[in-house]
């Protein structure tokens, strides 16, 4: 079964075609790589799959239900897109479970869970305002992570993560993917791409071709 499936997608910005007739499809239970140099269009292909963005032309499904301008607001998706924003005078459990309580599917015990996957401690007192990028990009992972969606968006999850932390989120992703979770992950490192992911996609000014 496609979990995503993009057909002929196009997308414009200023009279400039970001996006040209781009098609992908991603098998439930699989990782599937995007690379292609910055400005390639790998983002803006990820926020038109989360509805963020409305391409001019082609379709988005996901799960076989169609991403349209009357449905922008995505369910049961994980998403990294950008450096995450939290609150920094909190600690990471209350910014996560702040996050949480809006949506109201989730407790502290999913919340405290998901801090212990990415090694953050859950009830370290410290505040975000203190952390360094690399622990951001794991509270960045948890939250993304935390309600147990069955597809992620991941661009460019190991940012600032250092090796150890590179290792564990790896580690992470292949047990989510064992566990019947669909991701499509962007990253410039070819090591998470090898040896992550089932499929790979290359994204070349706006242009998309399956590499693997």
């Amino acid at each position: 079964m496609d979990m995503i499936k993009v057909e002929k997608v196009s997308k414009s910005f200023s009279g400039r075609k970001v996006l040209d007739q781009v098609s992908l499809s991603v098998k439930k239970g699989s990782i599937c790589g995007l690379i292609g140099r910055n400005g390639s269009g790998k983002t803006v292909l990820m926020k038109c799959i989360c509805g963020f963005l409305i391409p001019e032309e082609g379709t988005i499904a996901l799960r076989g239900k169609a991403v349209s301008s009357q449905n922008t607001v995505v369910e049961n998706m994980g998403i990294i897109l950008e450096t995450p924003g939290f609150i920094e005078q909190e600690t990471a459990f209350h910014n996560l479970f702040y996050l949480a309580k809006i949506n109201g599917f989730i407790g502290k015990k999913e919340v405290k869970n998901a801090l212990k996957k990415v090694d953050l401690n859950p009830d370290d007192q410290k505040k975000v305002k203190k952390y360094s990028m690399g622990m951001r990009q794991r509270l960045g992972i948890a939250q993304a992570i935390m309600e147990d969606p069955d597809i992620l968006l991941l661009d460019e999850p190991m940012n600032s993560l250092d090796e150890q932390g590179v290792i564990l989120m790896r580690k992470l992703f292949l047990q989510l993917k064992q566990n019947g979770k669909t991701i499509l992950l962007a990253s410039h490192d070819m090591d998470d791409i090898h040896c992550l992911c089932d499929t790979v996609y290359q994204m070349t000014d706006g242009k998309l071709e399956q590499r693997k």
